[in-house]
This record gives structure tokens, sequence and C-alpha cells, in this order.
């Protein structure tokens, strides 16, 4: 997750253009402006024109992760992540990162269950390097056994320092899919096991590559100082020669919502205070209910005046903390099955029966009592002042429109959010709680400190 400051003078507009008494029409909203064209490669480019700043952001977005990974390859789409940033036969080891460092600009990549995504932002006048430098890496990598073997080093310490020696780990995000999915795309590990990682070689490498990281598998998109002319340009100049490449068929993902609640409880040798993931599945990406759900999540667990903190740290004085995830993405950017999180630190005095029956109780208060307009509008202000804050930035808004077009096919989907967000209304929250928020489709996990499960079991 990247972390930026947030322009006070966007967060203004944002909330003004929010609070309207009516919700505004489409051809009113505020529209980003999004140009779209297909190369013959199949390679879609998206471009953003905003002449506000002499920089641009580029994101190149493949449509694979780490529901798409081999079997007995856990982590393997995320260990490919990193392979992509060690040089390829043309452009060795080091250049990519020294080209856009010593322009002023800045690159990052990640990995999540439905893509794979590429980002970069500096001057304009960096540009046809970045793209230089993302075709060449498309065509090909420098494919050798150091580079693997250091990069297998490097994945394996990373989940040595955030999950296997760090309070909690990702208990809330990675344990808590394995428990409530059953198909095994969906509740693998995807940041990987040490046994696969070091068992993968080269020719699944190279493999991988070939099959999922051709131009006819891939979005680019460029938000910033250009024309949609240019960016078009540009980009035939640079990638419009990759030939496309087959791409294999995925496999079914979907799964039904759960049909009875599923519980584990963990210990935890370095956490000092127990703590719970409470996760209901997600209605599918474009259902009617994907809107509610994400306005729902924000009144019960979004920050200090949601229902939960609200009621469960400040009312009932059981939890210490609460807050919320949409799997590791968004409540708009997923192609499969994805959960809504609640994670909570919880007082040792209390237990997670309490904190699950308080949660029910405030779910309860929606089904049986809706939410006032003041609250809803409350809501929807933040939700929507956050969605627009977020494109603020170039970077944000091409991995924004990358991200899109990739998991809905329309980009243009970034403008009717915040319709979607708009419309929502009290009874759809009540449908959304009462359909998704169930005990039957919860799934929990109780993590509890190691001294305080040992006494547990001495007293059975």
């Amino acid at each position: 997750m990247r972390i930026r400051k947030l322009s006070l003078l966007l967060s203004g507009l944002a909330l003004a253009a929010a609070a309207q008494a009516a919700p505004a029409a489409d051809s009113d909203r505020w529209q980003l402006p999004v140009a779209s064209k297909k190369l013959a490669n199949g390679l879609t480019v998206l471009v953003s024109e905003d002449h506000s700043s002499p920089t641009v952001g580029v994101s190149v977005v493949y449509h694979v992760g780490m529901r798409l990974e081999p079997r007995n390859r856990t982590g393997f789409a995320h260990l490919f992540e990193h392979l992509m940033f060690q040089g390829t036969p043309t452009a060795t080891k080091g250049v990519f990162n020294k080209v856009i460092t010593s322009g002023g600009g800045r690159m990052n990549g990640s990995t999540r269950p439905d893509f794979t995504n590429y980002i970069e932002t500096a001057p304009v006048s960096a540009l046809e390097s970045i793209l230089w430098l993302e075709a060449d890496r498309m065509k090909t990598l420098d494919f050798n056994a150091a580079t693997l073997k250091n990069q297998q080093d490097v994945v394996k310490e990373e989940i040595r320092v955030n999950v296997k020696n760090s309070p909690y780990g990702g208990f809330m995000w990675i344990d808590i899919g394995q428990l409530a999915f059953q198909k095994w795309e969906n509740n693998h590990d995807g940041y990987g096991s040490f046994e696969d990682l070091e068992t993968a070689n080269l020719d699944d490498v190279r493999a991988f590559h070939r099959d999922y990281y051709g131009p006819n598998n891939a979005v680019l998109s460029i938000a910033g100082d250009l024309t949609p002319a240019q960016g078009f340009a540009l980009a035939e100049k640079y990638f419009g020669k990759i030939a496309a490449r087959p791409v294999p068929k995925g496999t079914d993902f979907h799964e039904p919502l759960n049909t009875a609640e599923k519980r584990l409880e963990q210990s935890d040798a370095l956490a000092q205070v127990p703590a719970i993931a409470a996760a209901w599945k997600m209605p599918d990406r474009g259902s009617a209910d994907q809107a509610a759900m994400a306005v729902l999540g924000e009144l019960l667990a979004g920050g200090d005046a949601s229902r939960f903190y609200q009621g469960l740290v400040k009312g009932r004085e059981i939890a210490l903390n609460v807050s919320s995830l949409y799997g590791l993405t968004s409540p708009w950017e997923y192609a499969g099955p994805t959960l809504y999180t609640v994670f909570a630190l919880y007082k040792p005095t209390s237990n997670a029966d309490a904190l699950l029956a308080a949660m029910d109780e405030e779910i309860a208060k929606v089904v049986e009592d809706g939410v006032s307009p003041a609250e809803l509008k409350r809501i929807k202000t933040g939700l929507l002042a956050g969605w627009y804050n977020g494109l603020e930035s170039f970077l944000s808004r091409a991995d924004t429109l990358a991200k899109l077009q990739t998991l809905w096919g329309d980009a243009n989907v970034v403008n009717k959010i915040p319709g979607w967000i708009e419309g929502v209304t009290s009874a759809d929250l009540q449908r959304a709680a009462k359909t998704y928020l169930t005990r039957a489709n919860r799934s929990v996990i109780d993590r509890k400190p190691v001294a305080a499960a040992k006494a547990e079991e001495k007293k059975q």
C-alpha cells in the first residue's frame, strides 16, 4: 500500500460536492478524462490527460495474481513480481532503478489475487525512458539461476519479517482466507510457503512470463502531462511490435456464500493481547449489492465514528481498536471471491464470543432500523472524498484506471463509482446486512497470546 499527502483544496472540493442534498446526475458530476485504445497486439492503452503538473504516472497491470499461480507454487506470482525488477538481457540488473530514480522518479510493484501492477511516476521528460523499460521487460527477462535464488531468499525474508516474526502476522488477510474459502485458487497462501518457493525453477519462471506477461494480458495506463494522441503514439512506438502470446484459460473461481459459521483458534508467541478476525464473503464484482457493501463496511468499521468503534471500543469497552479491510484490495478492485474482514484487538478480560455478539447487535440494528439520512450522508461524503482524493496523484490515477480496466473491462468505471455510492439507500444497507453479514456466512479466527492459550488449556 502507498500513502501520500492529500491536497486540502481537493478534499474541500470533494466534500462540498458530496454534501449536496440530491445525488448529482452523471452529466453534472466531475468526470475524470479517460481515453482508451487497443493496439493490434492486444495491449489496452489508457491516457488521462492533465496538464496541472509537468509529471506523469505510469501503471502496467498484468491480469495475473495469486489465484492463477501454479499449484504447488504458492507465492509464485509474488516471487515473479520481484524478478521483474532484476533486469533483462538489454537493461541489466540495476538499470531500471537507476534510470527512473536518477531522474527524480519513483517506482513500485505489488501482487494481489487478480492482478500484478508495476507503477512509476516521474517528470514527463522521463516518460519515453519509462515506457522503453516497461516494454523491454515485457519482451523477456534475464532468466538465470543466481537471480532466482537471490529473489527466493528475498521473498522468504519478507515473509519472516511481515508474517512469521511479527505479532498477529497476516492472520487477518492470509489465514482468514484459508478458513473462509473452499477452492484452492482462493484459499491458498499467496505470500508463499518456503517449500514451494524453494522448488520453483527457471522453467517455471520462463513459462510464467511467456503465459501471463504478454501485451494481450496487460493494460498500460498513463496519467498526466500529455494528450491521448501522444500517449497512444508512444505506446505504439515501444510496445506495438511485441507479439501477442496465448494466455492459459482460467479456472472457475466462483464460490457461493457460506452456509455455516467457521471458527478457528490460534496461538501467537509475539502478541501481547488477543485479537479477532471476523470475515464475511462479499457479493460478486458487479453485483447490485457491491456498492451497498462498500458503504456498509464504512458505516460499521470505517474509523472512530463507526458503529463498531463506538459500540465495542467506546461503549461496551471490550475491544481496544477496530479496523476493516476488503481482501488485499478495495471494495472495487477484485474479480473473484473476496472478504469483508473486521480485525480487532480485544481486552484479555473479554473473549471472542462477547466481541462477536456485540458485532451482531450492531448489524441487527442496521437490519431492523436502517440508517438515518444524516448518518448515511456522512458515510457517503467520506467515501466520495476518499475516492476523489485517491485520484489526485497521477501515479494513483494511472494505477486505478489500469486496475479497473483489467478487472471490469472498462476504465470508465472510475466515473461510475461515485454515482453508485450516492445511489445507496438505507434499504440497500438493510438488504446487504441481512444477506451477507450473517453468522452462517461468517468465518472467525481468535488469535490469543501463547500464555493465555496455555492458561485456557489448563482450565479444560
